[in-house]
């Protein structure tokens, strides 16, 4: 943990994509949030996120350089972190209904905080205390950018202008950041657990 840091606050939910939230083909592509799978725990390790199921089967988030149908972008989107407050953002622009929940969007851990979160507040990284034990260090933290499909989704609107001003309202981290784990072996985190960042 650095000298000086602050609590983010704590993990909600944690989930993982068992393929991927964009269906159909081109123009006619859409978002279908069903293939999420809320976990307790989830192992972060340098390749993706990971989980083992109640029957014990180990499940791949579809971003695990592993996975069959991997969309990992060269390391680019390993692991995906949000929180509450932005989709508290989201609801107030686009209506409060259930498709807008939070976790829709598909990130791997949802931290609950009443502040948005700006790219500026996790650029050097995000800490997760673990309770276990330990600490969970995310680091190369980016701009998880949306995509039309989603952007359709959350506005329920299909006219091109509409679509527009959906995907620049959910840009600059409304939609989430992109981050990796920074050590060379797994971590377990769980719903809970505490997130930090330095100062």
């Amino acid at each position: 943990m650095p000298d000086t840091y602050r609590s983010l606050g704590r993990i909600v939910r944690l989930q993982l994509q068992r393929s991927s939230l964009t269906l159909g083909e081109r123009p006619d592509r859409y978002y279908d949030p069903s293939a999420l799978i809320a976990v307790g725990e989830l192992i972060l390790t340098p390749r993706g996120a990971e989980a083992r199921l109640p029957d014990g089967e180990r499940l791949l988030d579809i971003h695990h350089t592993d996975h069959p149908h991997s969309l990992n972008k060269n390391g680019e989107n390993d692991l995906s972190l949000n929180f509450t407050a932005h989709y508290a953002a989201i609801r107030d622009g686009y209506g409060h209904s259930d498709h807008l929940s939070d976790g829709r969007g598909g990130e791997n851990i949802l931290i609950e905080t009443a502040e948005r979160v700006t790219l500026e507040t996790v650029s050097r990284g995000v800490t997760v205390r673990v309770k276990a034990g330990g600490l969970a260090w995310l680091t190369k933290v980016t701009v998880a950018h949306p995509c039309q499909p989603f952007s359709k989704y959350v506005s329920r609107i299909t006219e091109p202008e509409s679509i527009k001003n959906a995907l620049q309202f959910l840009d600059g981290g409304t939609r989430g950041f992109y981050c990796a784990l920074a050590s060379e072996g797994a971590v377990t985190i769980a719903v809970g657990d505490e997130v930090f960042v330095p100062v």
